[in-house]
């Protein structure tokens, strides 16, 4: 690598959600063509939309002023998109070869953000490619239609701007009588999470029955809430609730602690997810690097153009191979390896701002200048955002950063795959593969067509099992872009929200957790929609009464608060009676209740009434009441007892 990209030590954000600790030792561990237009259409629709109210007017008008070109002069034909390199966008501007007479092929960022001199007639093909979102599966596909009235009015405006001309429209009076009077708005086209999330922050629970000038569909606004719940951004409703709010389109949940810390960043809810999950091990400026880099997308150059001589030609095919040796030198070998697309990002954003971020440098490696100095922008931002988020973290913008080591590396994956959950991929196993179309693809939770790792990354070779990707571009076939792999063991623990869980396993049997206080347990679980197994993991136990019964027998045996362990020799019955039961002669409409001993059925009571299942719980009925639980405790041991547990209740010291 051409750098070495400091760290300081662990800055500890702590009003971050923590990452869940896994342990991995025993873990084994697009057409070429056709993509670069879509690219070359989604930056040209970001420019014209950016720049629609900037007429930027280049040259000497009045020096063009009354000059007639002879129409028998040769045309010298000039390109003209966003994606451009900004020394060849400028060649429009001057003034043609003697002898010749300018043309320029441009796309829609032509139509409204500048003025190209002595342009005297505009030819109007009447179509646009632009991106669309399917509002379910969340691909994107870039589709040819006819422009607006609006639009073709701006394009018939390019003619004649410093003096008369005229526009040719290649299509009838009466097709232009069917166009769409104005283009849709961009927020009827685009996910709306980022736009939900920040009205929830703002208190606007009911986004639904918000004025919007033009409101979003349902559709969109029921995704988006549903994403929000996943990443555990918005508090879900419990499920009869929430099915029926579906139906009548009318969520409304409220926001959490960890959507407020993930409003208050400058990107998309996945990206924000990622911050907030970012501060140990040092991982917060790697993640922020990555997320800068995946919003501004587009970081390389398109070196797959038409050449116009066998020297051209050569050059960029020099270049071309000089962009993917870098691209595998950033991804590395082995763990970095596995991070995928999202470790050659990493890698181009710290070997450009340790080489200073100079336009030499994006030249010789096929990045684009102003996508790099974007970044740097972005990156400056979110710092800024962290820090006033929790100042102790003290984050500043290292242009000497080395580069992640392999534990951390490990890390950033686990963050990516808690951000991307709902964008995992698993693919399609050999015995599965009845169709010869599904070779080398990839299943995903709401498609039925198969998807494929796009032939520019760097794990197109590698083909893992499991992987989450940034986006889905389709073209002429679904292409997964920004791809890194992802263990089957950390699908349980990173993404809940997306698997059905079985009943706690006897084997191993629960447990309690001194470290959060919680119960836990092993279950097994299958990934949503698609019904993946998946490896039995610990978690913490369902809510019910179950997990009343074995707090209950935890807290007798003293693991909850040790100071009642003194006393456990002396219980009068053992605390794994609260996980018996008995048969009952009483009414045979049972209760969870009805079927324990008496002493048991008060403790269980009592616990069930304070809602008393965890450490934390617990701790919070006896903030409200020091005596709560002591009767019920009593009733286990002695009563020569009673006078030593009443001088220390609540059992709290040392706990």
């Amino acid at each position: 690598m051409q750098c070495q990209w400091l760290l300081g030590g662990m800055y500890p954000l702590y009003s971050f959600k923590a990452l869940p600790q896994i342990n991995l030792d025993n873990y084994s561990v697009l057409p070429a063509g056709e993509g670069d237009e879509d690219r070359e259409a989604e930056m040209d629709d970001e420019e014209e939309a950016l720049g629609s109210d900037l007429d930027l007017d280049l040259g000497d008008s009045e020096a063009n002023e009354g000059e007639q070109p002879d129409a028998s002069l040769p045309l010298h034909v000039l390109p003209l998109y966003s994606l451009l390199a900004p020394e060849k966008q400028a060649q429009v501007f001057k003034p043609p070869p003697e002898g010749t007479r300018l043309c320029v092929v441009a796309t829609n960022v032509a139509e409204t953000s500048l003025t190209i001199p002595g342009i005297k007639y505009v030819v109007d093909c009447g179509k646009v490619k632009k991106r669309y979102y399917d509002r379910v599966t969340g691909v994107s596909s870039f589709r040819v239609t006819w422009v607006s009235q609006a639009s073709a009015d701006q394009r018939a405006g390019r003619a004649g701007r410093t003096e008369p001309g005229h526009c040719y429209r290649l299509y009838s009076s009466a097709v232009f009588g069917d166009f769409e009077q104005f283009p849709p708005p961009e927020i009827t086209r685009r996910p709306v999470e980022d736009l939900i999330l920040q009205m929830k922050a703002l208190s606007i629970e009911k986004v639904i029955n918000f004025p919007f000038p033009t409101p979003p569909s349902v559709e969109a606004l029921v995704a988006a809430e549903e994403l929000l719940v996943a990443l555990g951004a918005l508090q879900a409703p419990p499920k009869q609730e929430r099915m029926k709010k579906l139906q009548m389109s009318q969520l409304s949940c409220p926001i959490t602690a960890l959507g407020r810390t993930m409003s208050t960043f400058p990107v998309a809810p996945r990206y924000a997810k990622m911050l907030a999950l970012s501060q140990q091990h040092g991982c917060l400026p790697y993640t922020i690097a990555i997320v800068a880099a995946m919003t501004v997308r587009e970081l390389f150059e398109e070196l797959d153009r038409p050449a116009a001589s066998e020297k051209e030609l050569a050059e960029l095919k020099g270049r071309r191979a000089r962009v993917a040796q870098m691209k595998r030198t950033w991804a590395g070998q082995g763990p970095s390896l596995k991070l995928g697309d999202l470790m050659v990002l990493l890698g181009a954003v710290g070997a450009c701002e340790y080489a200073g971020c100079s336009p030499q440098f994006c030249q010789a490696n096929g990045l684009r200048y102003k996508a790099m100095l974007e970044i740097r922008r972005l990156r400056g931002q979110l710092t800024t955002a962290v820090n006033a988020v929790c100042p102790e973290a003290g984050l500043f913008l290292d242009p000497k950063m080395q580069p992640p080591t392999e534990s951390q590396v490990t890390y950033l994956r686990q963050i990516m795959a808690a951000g991307l959950g709902d964008h995992l991929a698993r693919r399609v196993q050999s015995e599965d593969l009845l169709d010869p179309k599904w070779k080398n693809a990839y299943k995903t939770p709401l498609l039925d067509d198969p998807v494929f790792i796009h032939p520019s990354s760097v794990l197109f070779k590698e083909l893992p099992e499991f992987v989450v990707y940034q986006e889905i571009v389709e073209t002429t076939k679904m292409y997964m872009k920004g791809v890194s792999t992802v263990e089957i063991q950390w699908i349980p623990s990173l993404l809940p929200s997306y698997c059905q869980f079985d009943a706690p396993l006897e084997e191993p049997a629960p447990s309690y957790c001194p470290e959060s206080g919680q119960v836990l347990c092993h279950r097994a679980s299958v990934f949503y929609r698609v019904g993946w197994p998946l490896p039995a993991v610990q978690v913490d136990f369902p809510e019910g009464i179950d997990r009343y019964k074995y707090f209950a027998k935890f807290l007798l045996e003293g693991q909850v608060f040790r100071k009642l362990a003194s006393f456990k020799s002396c219980l009068l019955s053992s605390p794994s009676t609260m996980l018996k039961t008995w048969a009952s002669s009483g009414s045979s409409q049972l209760s969870p209740f009805s079927r324990l001993q008496p002493r048991t059925e008060t403790l269980l009571r009592a616990l069930v009434a304070h809602k008393a299942d965890s450490r934390d719980s617990l701790l919070a009925a006896w903030k409200k009441n020091p005596k709560y639980l002591l009767a019920e405790y009593c009733e286990w041991l002695p009563k020569a007892m009673h006078s030593d547990v009443e001088k220390n209740w609540p059992p709290t010291t040392d706990s």
